[in-house]
């Protein structure tokens, strides 16, 4: 059966358990596993932490997530690569709870400090969004220069520097897995309306107004990661902490 974890990096060790249980036989190629809720009950964690580790399975090819459907088991075996080799230190959400800390800050310090021109580089930015809702590669292109233009207002090199790497992280295959299942022409389109109010509250100087746009977007994008597997998404239990005794962090 399965058995409280009681770590830092729970999705590590959730995935570690689930990936011996496999690897031993308990359970099988082509079984169901627990629905999402139930793994999380069972585990004593939340369903982020659930959802990032089955999302690291599914990457070593070990489950199939089937949206809608459940979460099965495809192979016995992960690869010939350690599977801690190449992970992630960060899970996804607890790099969107970093940004969301970081990144509300720098929005209302911008806002205090913007200048025309640095306005007409934000509207650059969305432009190149709405035109790319239907190309990945270039929605995220011009969502990294919406955030990092954001930074570059401040005139901080390291707020820069740090907002583009927590950004690039996003690039990993375990957060790009993730978004194969979340993302897509509607959520961008969601991105693109939240985008232009932190742009509207810097332009018009408003500083809190800034700070509270910038966290409504971050807190929708940790949002969109959890509708969950086929699952109704609960707001309230997602910012519950996680049981027993070491406190999460994977979830604002």
């Amino acid at each position: 059966m399965f058995s409280p974890v009681e770590s830092r990096r729970l999705y590590r060790q959730v995935a570690d358990q689930i990936r011996s249980m496999i690897a031993s036989g308990e359970l099988a190629v082509g079984q169901r596993l627990p629905a999402e809720r139930e793994l999380a009950e069972q585990l004593s964690v939340s369903r982020p932490t659930v959802r990032e580790a089955l999302i690291v399975l599914e990457v070593e090819g070990l489950v199939n997530i089937r949206m809608g459907s459940g979460i099965y088991v495809v192979r016995r075996h992960a690869a010939s690569v350690a599977a801690s080799e190449g992970e992630p230190v960060e899970g996804p959400f607890e790099l969107l709870q970093a940004r969301a800390v970081i990144e509300c800050a720098i929005a209302e310090e911008a806002a205090t400090r913007a200048r025309p021109e640095d306005i007409v580089l934000l509207d650059e930015a969305l432009v190149r969004m709405s035109g790319g809702v239907n190309d990945a590669g270039a929605v995220i292109a011009a969502d990294r220069a919406f955030h990092t233009g954001i930074a570059a207002i401040v005139g901080n090199a390291t707020l820069i520097r740090v907002t583009g790497e927590m950004f690039d992280m996003r690039m990993s295959p375990y957060f790009e897995k993730l978004a194969s299942h979340f993302e897509g022409p509607t959520t961008w389109r969601s991105a693109l309306e939240e985008h232009r109010a932190i742009r509207d509250a810097i332009a018009a100087g408003d500083a809190i107004g800034a700070k509270a746009a910038m966290r409504a977007h971050l807190t929708m994008s940790q949002k969109r990661f959890s509708e969950s597997f086929g699952e109704e998404f609960s707001g309230e239990e997602e910012r519950g902490r996680d049981k027993g005794p070491a406190k999460a962090t994977d979830k604002t």
